[in-house]
């Protein structure tokens, strides 16, 4: 147990996950929490939520953090390459494999698919802009392409880590964690840049330099 005193902060890596349409019109990551929803019964356990909407609409980050009073961190890339992969352009939306590409390697998309991918950053932008008035927490969303920043020395805090403010990810997290600084930065980019590192984690996790 932690002592009364104890002040508690958390760390939400790569976790805040969006409520849009995939390239086929359909909103697939909804359908799956509408799922977890009814698995878990969990109705009536979101009391944050508006009863009008959808409960599957109640599980994304966007509202669940409306009832969360801890300070929270928020570190997520603007290109999420794991929701790039299964929320906006999941393989059974696919059919025709027009995305194949550049649903791994955001270097190799046409022109049409930039735009939809920079109407994902927008959302995402949206989303984050509404909590930047809570108090003592801190956001860092670069313009990489990757899934979680933290677990990987080379994007949480080398020469080529991202910055935002001329900060690597973990100087920002150490400040807002001390109460030197609370960074609330979004990175203005629209696309990676040379401080995206050509590098993969397992199967998903990957920049590029454009």
């Amino acid at each position: 147990m932690l002592p009364k005193d104890s002040r508690v902060k958390c760390l939400a890596d790569g976790g805040f996950f969006l409520d849009v349409e995939d390239i086929s019109r359909q909103r697939t990551m909804r359908a799956f929490y509408s799922d977890v929803v009814r698995l878990q019964d969990l109705r009536g356990r979101f009391s944050h939520c508006d009863p009008n909407i959808d409960l599957g609409q109640c599980f994304f980050p966007r509202e669940v953090v409306k009832d969360i009073i801890t300070p929270v961190f928020v570190l997520n890339p603007a290109y999420d390459a794991w929701q790039v992969q299964h929320v906006l352009a999941p393989e059974a939306s696919d059919p025709q494999h027009s995305w194949l590409k550049c649903r791994l390697d955001i270097s190799k998309c046409d022109s049409n698919q930039l735009e939809i991918l920079q109407g994902f950053r927008k959302e995402l932008h949206n989303a984050i802009s509404e909590l930047m008035h809570k108090r003592d927490w801190g956001f860092f969303i670069d313009s990489c392409f990757v899934h979680c920043q933290s677990m990987n020395s080379l994007t949480w805090h080398s020469p080529s880590s991202p910055r935002v403010n001329n900060k690597t990810i973990a100087e920002a997290v150490g400040d807002c964690l001390s109460r030197h600084e609370v960074l609330n930065s979004f990175r203005q980019p629209k696309w990676p840049r040379s401080s995206c590192l050509r590098w993969a984690s397992e199967s998903i996790a990957y920049s590029s330099s454009i």
